[in-house]
């Protein structure tokens, strides 16, 4: 503290002396005053800044984002499940009555579309092939009684030139001829559905070494993994008796339960940021592509649909998750992401950071912040808009502020 030097009282200068003195003792008295009052007085903390070099922010791998005024959108927090798309799932089922007598696949087996999955032992099929050759052999006969005709009624058709034989023969002639043309085509008919049918109960491609003309093969008729499979050898089906189920387990979607509050601002083409529960710090995008226009009669919630964004891996089939669900947006409001949120000696801040060079100069301000809701975080005072802000690795630019705090940088 500086010194302060007073002239003391003399008792030569009487009066004059006197009044001298007082004057100096009290201009000595405020000299005194203001220098305790200067050293008592609260010190503005220095802001805490930092300017990392090249290498420093290199190793750091900073990622880097800016407060941005945006619509504020509320969010809710509910689980959900994955599933397959039901669009990408066929449950396959008997398409007759009989008795099992193989199974070809297994959960998890990748099948091809028309691959055969379940042999059943049915009359229906004998009974199909047995119409088949009697539509085949009354297909020979019309055929046969066709040509027939046709060369009766041109034998016919000369003969009247010829004036050897009455229109009216020549006239039956040719409504024989007609008759025989339909019923050669219906004959036709008759042997299609016939073979229609056999194609329906067999199929078309490749045919197992354990069938014979009893069985009946049930072939999937789209490509995928098997999800699950209830035939069973032995057992007797009927038609539409579910048999196995084939899906794509790439195609996925999440169904999520809301409260018809929750779901009141929720719309096509929301965001969904989701995270399986044995991974919660993964986290992933969804896309809103439905919201029930019912309310669930038991759960009393409204089901909300979303689809995966593009080349986003989110998990396995039956799978739970924890999900967030942003709603319509609101008033403007100035945001930052919430990793960009730290909490350095009791205060709130948020790290700017300014371009010097190659390197980087950051600095902690200290913010208030207000809601926060769909990995972001409001400002409500401390930066303003399109503030440069860390927010990947703000941790480790935060302990680079730290280290600097300390006398010997450690």
């Amino acid at each position: 503290m500086p010194s302060t030097f007073c002239f003391p009282r003399s008792r030569r200068f009487g009066a004059a002396g006197l009044l001298l003195g007082g004057v100096l003792t009290v201009a000595c008295s405020g000299a005194s005053d203001a220098a305790n009052t200067a050293a008592d007085a609260p010190v503005a903390p220095a802001a805490d800044t930092a300017t990392l070099s090249a290498k420093t922010v290199a190793i750091g791998g900073f990622t880097y984002d800016s407060a941005r005024l945006v619509p504020w959108q509320s969010s809710v927090t509910v689980p959900g499940r994955l599933m397959l798309d039901p669009s990408a799932l066929e449950t396959i089922g008997s398409i007759t009555e009989g008795r099992i007598t193989h199974v070809l696949v297994r959960v998890g087996d990748r099948v091809q579309a028309g691959q055969v999955l379940v042999l059943i032992h049915s009359h229906e099929i004998m009974d199909a092939r047995g119409s088949l050759a009697a539509a085949i052999a009354k297909l020979s006969a019309a055929e046969a009684e066709r040509d027939l005709a046709i060369s009766a009624a041109d034998r016919a058709a000369r003969l009247l030139e010829a004036k050897a034989m009455s229109k009216a023969e020549v006239e039956r002639a040719d409504v024989a001829k007609r008759v025989a043309v339909a019923m050669y085509q219906q004959a036709i008919a008759e042997r299609d559905r016939a073979a229609a049918m056999i194609d329906h109960l067999v199929g078309k491609g490749n045919v197992p070494a354990l069938a014979d003309e009893h069985d009946v093969l049930i072939r999937t008729p789209i490509g995928g993994i098997v999800t699950s499979r209830e035939a069973q050898p032995g057992t007797v089906v009927l038609p539409g008796s579910p048999l196995v189920s084939v899906g794509n387990p790439d195609r996925l979607q999440l169904q999520l339960h809301l409260s018809a509050d929750a779901a009141a601002g929720v719309q096509v083409g929301a965001t969904v940021r989701f995270a399986l529960t044995e991974s919660p710090t993964t986290t992933m995008s969804a896309t809103v592509t439905r919201v029930a226009p019912t309310v669930d009669t038991v759960t009393r919630t409204i089901e909300v649909i979303a689809v995966p964004k593009a080349g986003v891996r989110s998990g396995r089939a039956e799978s739970f998750v924890q999900a967030e669900i942003s709603g319509t947006g609101g008033a403007p409001a100035l945001v930052v992401p919430s990793s960009a949120v730290q909490a350095l000696d009791g205060d709130t801040v948020v790290i700017v950071a300014d371009q010097r060079g190659e390197g980087l100069r950051i600095e902690a301000v200290r913010v208030r912040t207000g809601r926060r809701a769909g990995g972001r975080t409001e400002i409500l005072s401390g930066v303003s808009p399109g503030r440069r802000v860390i927010a990947g690795s703000a941790a480790i630019a935060k302990a680079e502020l730290i280290k600097r705090r300390s006398p010997d940088g450690e």
